[in-house]
């Protein structure tokens, strides 16, 4: 057999990893001989030469390299669901506006959504206006918790107490310029667990 070129091994290698990355599987030979403009024969024929001098590791149907090995390949499908105000309660919009992955390595598994702050009252907090707060779906929440709820139908962003002598719920703003919100009751429909921000 031929010695194989390094060049066209190392260019193999590069667009597994990049298709890897952009859909989430590896590429079938023959993709990777349309890209790379080889014969599908000599793309097969290199694969497995690279498999077995251990550049890679291929079972006949998919690719990895070390980096796609490293990757953790675990994410949820979350919505981008738009605002949630910092503020004033405001009516909550439920128009999705699209689906993101979020890998369960820094955000962990669960039901989430994502929400766009909206105002300051959470600024001490460190969300800001136009920051991405990924909330976990539920509707109950530790004393501290921040959560997103719902009073009469419209919802805010706030952290959530309990009077338990006054039998009311406390939602208060991290923003000492504020003033809690004190209601009846509220229905809770998510606490958040991380915010993704731009520095």
């Amino acid at each position: 057999m031929r010695s194989k070129s390094k060049e066209l091994m190392n260019d193999i290698c590069e667009y597994v990893e990049h298709f890897y990355l952009e859909n989430g599987t590896s590429p079938s030979t023959r993709t990777i001989a349309a890209e790379l403009g080889i014969a599908n024969g000599t793309a097969y024929k290199y694969v497995v030469a690279m498999a077995e001098n251990g550049m890679i590791e291929y079972d006949g149907k998919s690719i990895e390299t070390p980096i796609t090995k490293k990757l953790n390949k675990e994410n949820t499908r979350t919505a981008i669901v738009g605002s949630v105000p910092c503020g004033s309660p405001q009516y909550e919009e439920e128009n999705i506006e699209e689906y993101v992955s979020l890998p369960t390595a820094i955000f962990g598994k669960g039901d989430f959504f994502i929400l766009t702050a909206s105002g300051n009252s959470m600024i001490d907090a460190g969300i800001d206006d136009g920051d991405l707060v990924v909330i976990r779906k539920q509707n109950t929440a530790d004393e501290g918790d921040i959560v997103v709820a719902l009073v009469e139908n419209q919802n805010t962003l706030k952290r959530y107490y309990k009077d338990k002598k006054k039998r009311k719920i406390i939602l208060h703003p991290e923003n000492k310029q504020m003033q809690d919100i004190i209601v009846d009751n509220c229905y809770i429909q998510g606490v958040a667990c991380h915010v993704i921000k731009s520095l």
